[in-house]
């Protein structure tokens, strides 16, 4: 070499001196962090990757958080339905208790009202006393919010579940396609004012039997009456239309029957030991469309973001018409989903359990069994009390089933997708991100021996000018 302002060879040795240097850097950098992907110049499209996956990772975790924790809000609710149940058989014991008339006397039939109040009370300190995070959880406070209802279409709608989007609501159409029917046998004299000869009959419902017998020339006014009497014993209420006596079922439904056999005599043309017989129907009910599960004049759906039951009136029911009420908003919504959305959500409707809310308008609510009710034990209401109580323990029942429906069948399998999810993506993420330990030593030691080699090199570099002193001699 016979220049000396310009060393290349030292230019050539700084300059890769400063590439080991940089990927030394690097190495070292990887290995202190843990992650191959420290800054996007690393690599940007495993950056863009990764970020993509992470943001998976996070809205994953939150749904996993957000799912124990509707868990935690239902458990709550649901053990105070549980202590609700509780005091619903034991109300049951004690009416059934108090009808034992004739073995009671006023004394005890008082102090078993004292007991009713008291259970009573507790039942509305439970409602209003159980929250979860400052939130009442059963007093109404996360029951849907309707609107629009007309009271002569629908006795009483209880919204369970609302898929609804946040400040939207559902219009939810009712239509009756085929009318419900009681279970009916009619019967007309064929002359004079009362049956012609002594009959008995055996009167059969849906509650039970009961045998009846008139002598010739009864009215069909008293034969009414008589049957009317013990209809809350056969379920089989009468009236008199002329000269025509219609026998009907109390309730309408195909779970509804009137039968009549003649035990004695001749019962309107109806030979002794032959018997007629007539059942009810089911409504048809649609609701938003949809094909309605019916019972009679109660229509219940369950599926496409709803979960309700209706209890249509008598005259709706049986007429084919058409009405429209309005989910405007209200119930509990859990995001259980990595996205925000209603697809990631899950909702569930809390009424009230208060005794001014369990029950219904046909027999009545849970408050009126206490003392100055109209169904209270001390007034000898045993039979329609009994019947709220059983309306009510069927109502909190069946809320107690759909909370654990949701807990099982909804949240607790998304807990454990999404925690397989959770172990996939980040495992995908690891791949991208992450850095191989192996690998990042054995590439450390190659730089490590390369900065070492090219600093020598640039030394022996930086003394070849030298080797020009030898021409100046």
């Amino acid at each position: 070499m016979s220049r000396i302002n310009t060393n290349i060879p030292a230019l050539q040795a700084v300059h890769r001196l400063i590439a080991n240097q940089s990927d030394l850097t690097t190495r070292l950098e990887r290995l202190s962090t843990g992650l191959r992907i420290n800054r996007g110049k690393d690599d940007p499209a495993g950056l863009i990757a990764s970020e993509t996956l992470r943001s998976e990772i996070r809205g994953i975790q939150a749904a996993i958080e957000n799912s124990t924790r509707a868990i935690n809000v239902l458990s709550v609710a649901e053990g105070a339905l549980n202590e609700v149940s509780a005091l619903l058989l034991d109300l049951q014991q004690l009416v059934v208790a108090s009808s034992n008339d004739g073995a009671l006397s006023e004394t005890e039939v008082q102090a078993n009202q004292l007991q009713i109040d008291s259970i009573l009370e507790s039942i509305d300190r439970i409602a209003n006393t159980t929250q979860f995070g400052g939130d009442k959880l059963v007093n109404g406070n996360y029951a849907y919010t309707l609107s629009g209802i007309s009271t002569s279409a629908i006795v009483q709608a209880t919204v369970y579940g609302a898929r609804l989007d946040d400040n939207d609501s559902r219009a939810i159409q009712v239509e009756v396609t085929a009318s419900a029917q009681l279970a009916e046998l009619t019967y007309t004299l064929t002359a004079g004012s009362g049956i012609a000869n002594n009959v008995t009959i055996e009167l059969t419902g849906s509650r039970g039997v009961e045998a009846f017998s008139f002598v010739a020339g009864t009215s069909l006014d008293n034969i009414a009456t008589s049957i009317n009497s013990s209809k809350s014993v056969t379920g089989v209420s009468a009236v008199v239309s002329g000269a025509t006596l219609i026998l009907n079922s109390t309730a309408y439904g195909d779970d509804q029957i009137v039968a009549v056999r003649a035990i004695e005599g001749d019962f309107f043309s109806q030979a002794q030991g032959t018997s007629q017989q007539d059942e009810g129907v089911d409504a048809t009910v649609l609701i938003n469309g949809q094909q309605a599960s019916v019972a009679g004049k109660v229509a219940s759906l369950r599926g496409n973001g709803f979960d309700l039951t209706i209890d249509l009136t008598g005259d709706f029911a049986t007429s084919n018409r058409t009405t429209t009420f309005y989910v405007t908003g209200g119930g509990a919504k859990f995001q259980i989903g990595p996205d925000v959305g209603v697809t990631g959500r899950v909702d569930i409707g809390l009424p009230s359990i208060a005794t001014s809310n369990l029950g219904n308008n046909d027999v009545g609510f849970l408050n009126s069994i206490k003392s100055g009710g109209s169904n209270s034990v001390i007034g000898r209401n045993f039979e329609n009390a009994e019947r709220i109580v059983d309306v009510a323990i069927n109502q909190v029942a069946s809320l107690r089933g759909r909370i654990g429906g949701l807990q099982k069948n909804q949240i607790e399998t998304n807990i454990n997708s999404q925690r397989v999810a959770l172990e996939n993506v980040t495992a995908a993420e690891s791949v991208i991100r992450d850095a191989d330990y192996a690998s990042e030593v054995a590439r450390l030691t190659r730089a490590q021996v390369l900065v070492q080699s090219t600093t020598s090199i640039l030394g022996l570099a930086n003394q070849l000018p030298q080797n020009v002193l030898s021409l100046l001699r």
